[in-house]
């Protein structure tokens, strides 16, 4: 009877906290929209009337930051916005210090309290790459470094993912660089593509209880060959880094390697590629389509450039030269001509082709 009792009353105790936790966040909320009320502003009214006099120059404002504190000694290694809820973005933390790994984070951060993160998911290993899905805002896609996918819930809270690849499942033998949700497939499963150092494109299909997997393409280097075991030679495998799905013909996709090439894909053909680019001198680290033409996109790379191209023809349109790796690139969701590319020295391009074709606005 005294073990019930004290069962009894804990349940109770858990059901007041889950109360006065919900309150207390809604407090915390209202607290830090008052505390953080002029940056709110300037983040719909800021206008620099300086830009007035700097011919055609424009000006950067940093506005929210974010800190949590076990995720200090961590690399911020992927980021993605909730597609529903404006304010909400998902962080990966992982490490890029290959030969000193640790355990991981999934950090979703909210601009409505910008002092603690709204979800925390641990993982057990670092964190490479995240994708939330366009429909379902509570389904995320995350890449590991050990190659393995997960797909976690964020109603069922921060438990283990509700599907993760294994060795028998398919995963793959090398990090994860990037994860990209599609549309469902002919049955209506939803799926979601991965690209890994292991040279493997893989689809994934969320079946039941199961997450299956089929390998779309092998990144072969034609012409190259590796001699193996015995006298054996087999065709040499590129590195996968990137890939991007083109908005207006979703069968259409690019592939970015460690060797700075770029190969355009279709879902229809798993054994050669519609075309090869030589884009870049070392490793291709984003490709992205332009949300306005169909035709346009721009890649990045180790080697400090940044290439705009039309995927029709073998050479880019245009060439910018950051003096510095260039880490990520971002079209400007409500301007064709606009692009933003962020550089290992910690700045920040914006690029108004419009404007200016050889130079950024601001840095």
């Amino acid at each position: 009877k005294e073990e019930s009792k004290k069962s009894t009353g804990m349940e109770l105790q858990s059901d007041d906290i889950t109360r006065v936790s919900r309150s207390s966040k809604i407090m915390e909320r209202m607290v830090n929209q008052n505390t953080f009320d002029d940056i709110a502003q300037d983040f719909r009214y800021y206008e620099d009337t300086a830009d007035d006099y700097r011919e055609g120059l424009g000006s950067l404002l940093p506005l929210w930051r974010f800190k949590f504190e076990r995720s200090r000694k961590t690399a911020v290694t992927a980021l993605c916005w909730s597609p529903l809820y404006k304010d909400l973005f998902a962080v990966g933390h992982g490490s890029y210090d290959f030969a000193s790994q640790s355990s991981g984070l999934i950090c979703f951060h909210s601009l409505k309290n910008p002092t603690y993160p709204e979800y925390i998911f641990p993982t057990a290993v670092g964190v490479m790459s995240l994708d939330i899905h366009p429909e379902h805002p509570f389904l995320l896609a995350v890449g590991l470094y050990d190659g393995s996918v997960a797909v976690y819930n964020l109603k069922e809270g921060p438990n283990n993912p509700v599907y993760k690849s294994t060795a028998k499942s398919g995963k793959h033998t090398d990090p994860v660089w990037q994860v990209c949700w599609q549309k469902n497939d002919m049955e209506g499963n939803l799926n979601f593509y991965s690209v890994a150092s292991d040279g493997r494109v893989v689809t994934w299909r969320l079946v039941k209880n199961e997450l299956q997997y089929q390998d779309a393409v092998l990144l072969k280097i034609q012409g190259s060959t590796v001699e193996g075991a015995e006298g054996t030679h087999s065709t040499a495998i590129s590195s996968g880094t990137t890939i991007g799905f083109n908005p207006f013909a979703d069968h259409l996709f690019l592939v970015g390697t460690e060797e700075g090439r770029i190969y355009k894909c279709s879902k229809a053909y798993s054994s050669h590629f519609l075309d090869v680019y030589q884009a870049h001198h070392m490793a291709v680290h984003a490709v992205r389509w332009n949300t306005f033409h169909q035709n346009v996109f721009a890649s990045c790379g180790a080697d400090w450039s940044v290439k705009i191209w039309d995927h029709t023809r073998k050479d880019p349109m245009f060439t910018f030269d950051l003096n510095s790796v260039v880490g990520d690139i971002a079209w400007s969701p409500y301007a064709a001509t606009v692009l933003a590319a962020v550089t290992a020295d910690g700045k920040i391009h914006v690029f108004d082709l419009s404007i200016n074709k050889y130079e950024p606005l601001c840095v």
